[in-house]
């Protein structure tokens, strides 16, 4: 009987820590849905804001690198690089990269997201034209 009043204490103190573990994963999956499936329109939209707002213009067209900012190319092979810490990075900005959180909504972040952990990165179509100017009223 003294077994197993020894075997229940110890798993009344293991308990609290499989039950926080069990919730920061579960909560994890929720504040990366994205992450869990995504589709090639989900990349392609990534391509697309990659190119639109501005992360091709430090990181380059294919995101090969420039003296502004550092290569992207391999991110996906980079364990440190999470979807996660990606995610913060753009957000919140780090080092000399400003923060993006006011200019991407949370589906777009995951998007570039997506479009950066892909393995065959899509070329986005060209960009529209801009708008011709318009004469200035008299």
């Amino acid at each position: 009987m003294e077994g197993l009043t020894h075997h229940r204490a110890k798993m009344v103190s293991v308990t609290p820590r499989l039950l926080t573990l069990s919730v920061f994963l579960v909560s994890g999956m929720f504040a990366y849905p994205a992450f869990a499936a995504h589709t090639k329109a989900d990349e392609m939209a990534g391509a697309v804001l990659f190119r639109d707002k501005g992360c091709a213009h430090c990181h380059g067209a294919r995101g090969e690198g420039t003296r502004k900012a550092p290569t992207l190319v391999n991110i996906r092979n980079n364990k440190v690089w999470t979807p996660a810490k990606i995610t913060e990075q753009i957000q919140n900005g780090g080092q000399k990269m400003p923060p993006f959180s006011d200019s991407l909504s949370d589906a777009e972040t995951a998007q570039i997201v997506i479009f950066l952990r892909a393995k065959h990165w899509p070329v986005p179509p060209s960009a529209p034209p801009a708008p011709p100017p318009t004469a200035p009223a008299n």
